[in-house]
């Protein structure tokens, strides 16, 4: 069972906690189909720059408010937390709801809605991803990291296309209502998972530190790339609510279209996330390589001249996006110090959400004065730059040199050190997990 793709099946909490999430992530990409429609179409005239600074609002609290969020997620049981922040999350959804039926939404309070659902997202986030390490034993942690995303990314085939047919027979108010309505799933699955049976969590000195993270990943060079990378993608690469909807109005499609054209999308990352999930460990090779294929990828889809062409070129976009997200998000929780790991989650989220507040709105006003076209390109330029960190790092670093025999062969040396200062013993790393050697720790650490 443990070299199987779905290894952490075996866990009982872990497939409580799937099919929780599974029903609460279709609800989840349902309301995000909406809320971009609704800003789109009825609270704007096609303004793509009103949805830029829709995506900001919700995405700049998790940037705001990084270090006390991650402590949080490190300080307070994560099981009841996620039952309050799942829960606030329902009430937010089903008020959104209920205002667009009586027909009283206006721009102004769906900016104040979308701010505070990025509020309590920034608690949630964080939380849900340490959480997950804590359901499985460190070896499946990131198979089910993996998994994790596969979930996402089912959901995100089913909502995006039910939420257009929704919007299209009974309108965009009855989505929301939906969304709220998923949320039991995972409140009823946070209430079956045995407690007793979780991972016990890492103490250790000093932990309950807010600057512990920041500290930790300034002297880690490897999560510094990575996050560089997630950044740079988060910000101008993945605002596919943008480039989806205003394609989709390019092409003369309605509703169905755009939703239809999100769930294409998903297929592709769900095979991302299948593959990631079969790999025995993330490795941060594959956060680069997944980068450039989005590059590529995305500048392909840029001058796709039918609906159809294009919606196929969202398949590799899709695939390359979770292949990089996935793995750089496994490679931190599995190389991270497990008593520092939901403030460096709450860190990577908030810098793969907190990209969005800078570069949604210049995505949103680059497709609206120039054409999505134009926007897409934005996107793959941010990639390729990210990307040259990447490959660059590993040229710099020695891990990347030429082959010793072939003349245009390039190898990679995955037996570099990294240096790593955390406050624990050493016996919580492994090379195994870490994928490099040595691991030098406080007291060892190589000046």
């Amino acid at each position: 069972m443990s070299s199987s793709m779905f290894r952490s099946f075996s866990v009982f909490n872990y497939r409580v906690w799937f099919i929780g999430a599974l029903v609460s992530n279709v609800g989840q990409w349902m309301q995000a189909t909406a809320l971009s429609w609704v800003v789109l179409t009825q609270l704007t005239d096609n303004d793509a720059g009103a949805m830029g600074i829709t995506m900001a609002l919700q995405f700049a609290p998790p940037l705001l408010l990084v270090g006390v969020t991650g402590w949080v997620a490190d300080r307070f049981d994560r099981r009841r937390l996620l039952m309050l922040t799942q829960s606030l999350l329902l009430a937010i959804g089903a008020v959104i709801g209920v205002l667009i039926l009586q027909g009283v939404m206006t721009l102004a309070l769906m900016y104040l809605f979308t701010f505070v659902l990025g509020l309590v997202a920034a608690f949630d986030n964080p939380a849900r991803q340490a959480f997950v390490s804590d359901l499985v034993a460190r070896e499946n942690a990131s198979n089910a990291v993996a998994l994790n995303a596969a979930s996402f990314n089912s959901a995100r085939m089913i909502g995006p296309a039910a939420a257009g047919v929704m919007i299209v027979a009974v309108g965009t108010g009855w989505v929301f209502l939906v969304n709220a309505a998923t949320f039991l799933a995972m409140i009823v699955a946070l209430l079956l998972i045995r407690t007793d049976e979780l991972v016990p969590r890492v103490k250790a000195p000093g932990a309950n530190r807010l600057a512990d993270g920041f500290r930790y990943v300034r002297r880690r060079p490897d999560l510094m790339v990575t996050f560089a990378m997630v950044f740079l993608l988060g910000a101008f690469g993945m605002n596919f609510p943008i480039f989806a909807s205003t394609m989709a109005l390019e092409f003369g499609k309605d509703a169905d279209g755009y939703g239809l054209l999100s769930s294409i999308l998903a297929i592709g990352s769900l095979a991302g996330a299948l593959l990631a999930a079969r790999r025995d460990r993330a490795r941060i090779r594959m956060v680069v390589v997944g980068t450039g294929l989005f590059a590529v990828a995305a500048a392909v889809s840029a001058v796709m001249p039918t609906y159809g062409l294009y919606a196929v070129t969202l398949m590799f976009t899709g695939f390359a996006v979770v292949t990089t997200m996935t793995t750089a998000n496994g490679y931190v929780q599995t190389t991270t110090d497990p008593a520092l790991r939901g403030r460096v989650l709450a860190l990577y989220m908030a810098i793969l959400m907190g990209g969005t507040p800078i570069g949604a709105p210049i995505v949103g006003w680059v497709a609206a004065e120039f054409g999505p076209r134009a926007a897409i390109w934005l996107g793959a330029g941010g990639a390729f730059v990210a990307f040259a960190i990447g490959f660059g790092w590993m040229l710099l670093s020695g891990r990347l040199h030429r082959h010793e025999t072939r003349r245009f062969a390039l190898t990679l040396d995955e037996t570099r050190p990294v240096s790593v200062v955390a406050p624990v013993a050493p016996e919580e790393f492994s090379d195994e997990v870490a994928g490099t050697t040595p691991i030098t720790l406080p007291g060892r650490a190589r000046r």
